[in-house]
């Protein structure tokens, strides 16, 4: 070897675009992270449509002795009120179109007079029916309810008891 210049030059050249292309590696990769508020935008809108359909049908009438829909329509079992009243809300859109939201409901209480006895029943479905590979999200409202429902005699019904109405909604 003549002159061992050139061997540090080599190495030092080698080592600078080593760290050149690890510095562009990291510069790259970082620009496409997906902040986790972004991916479930959708999932929140489609929340709040549900809870605040529940909310509205859940709404006293004017007068002090009347009783919401939503707890006529649980106390009676009634699928045909609520498959009027639901889809209208939630489906609701400005402009001529309608959104297309899906939905089953059910109704989960503590059955009175009994240790710890938990009564539920399927209230009502939309038109097309949840298979397990739609992206679902779950609302739920509590509903205050007087005498016999589903699972409840009469007799061991009396009295108010709070019910929990849940319903599970898709966009489909």
């Amino acid at each position: 070897m003549v002159n061992d210049r050139g061997q540090l030059y080599t190495i030092e050249g080698i080592a600078a675009a080593l760290i050149l292309l690890v510095t562009a590696y990291f510069v790259v990769n970082s620009t496409s992270v997906y902040t986790p508020g972004d991916t479930h935008i959708s999932d929140m809108q489609l929340e709040v449509l549900g809870t605040d359909a529940l909310a509205m049908m859940d709404t006293m009438p004017n007068t002090t002795v009347g009783k919401s829909p939503l707890r006529q329509i649980v106390e009676q079992d009634d699928a045909s009120r609520f498959n009027t009243l639901f889809p209208k809300t939630i489906n609701a859109r400005t402009g001529g179109m309608q959104d297309d939201v899906q939905y089953t409901v059910n109704v989960t209480y503590v059955v009175p007079n009994t240790e710890s006895s938990i009564g539920s029943f399927h209230l009502a479905n939309s038109s097309r029916p949840f298979t397990g590979t739609e992206h679902a999200v779950r609302v739920s409202r509590w509903v205050l309810v007087e005498g016999g429902f589903p699972g409840c005699s009469a007799t061991s019904c009396q009295g108010k008891h709070a019910a929990l109405v849940e319903v599970l909604v898709w966009r489909d």
